[in-house]
C-alpha cells in the first residue's frame, strides 16, 4: 500500500523558514517523480516544485524560485521541501504527490494528507 506522510508545517513569521518532509512507503521511491503542491484558502491546487526520479532534475514555480529547494533522499524514501524567506502568500496546505512516471510532471496517482503552513506576523 502506497503511503505518503507529510510533516514539518506550522506557523512562521514572514521571512522565516520551514522544512517539510514526506515519508514515502509502499513503492520503489527512487524510480518515481515526486512533487509538492499547495492549496491556499479558497483556491485550487498549485504546483510548487517537482523532482524527477532517476536524474533528479528539479523544477520550481516562478513564485518560489530562489526561496524553496526540493530534494529527495532515496535511501530513506523521503522527499523534502526547504522553504526560506516565507511570505504570507505561501500560506496553505502543502501536499506531497507521487507521479505515475519518473517525470514529476506526469499525472500523480497518490497524494498525502497534507500539512498546514501559515505565514503570518
Amino acid at each position: 500500500e502506497v503511503q505518503l506522510v507529510e510533516s514539518g508545517g506550522g506557523l512562521v513569521q514572514p521571512g522565516g523558514s520551514l522544512e517539510l518532509s514526506c515519508a514515502a512507503s509502499g513503492f520503489t521511491f527512487s524510480i518515481y517523480g515526486m512533487s509538492w503542491v499547495r492549496q491556499a484558502p479558497g483556491k485550487g491546487l498549485e504546483s510548487v516544485s517537482g523532482v524527477n526520479g532517476g536524474n533528479g532534475r528539479a523544477t520550481y514555480a516562478d513564485s518560489v524560485k530562489g526561496r524553496f529547494t526540493i530534494y529527495r533522499d532515496n535511501p530513506k524514501s523521503t522527499l523534502y521541501l526547504q522553504m526560506n524567506n516565507l511570505k504570507p502568500e505561501d500560506t496553505g496546505v502543502y501536499y506531497c504527490t507521487k507521479s505515475s512516471k519518473p517525470n514529476w510532471d506526469a499525472p500523480y496517482d497518490y497524494r498525502g494528507q497534507g500539512t498546514q503552513v501559515t505565514v503570518s506576523s
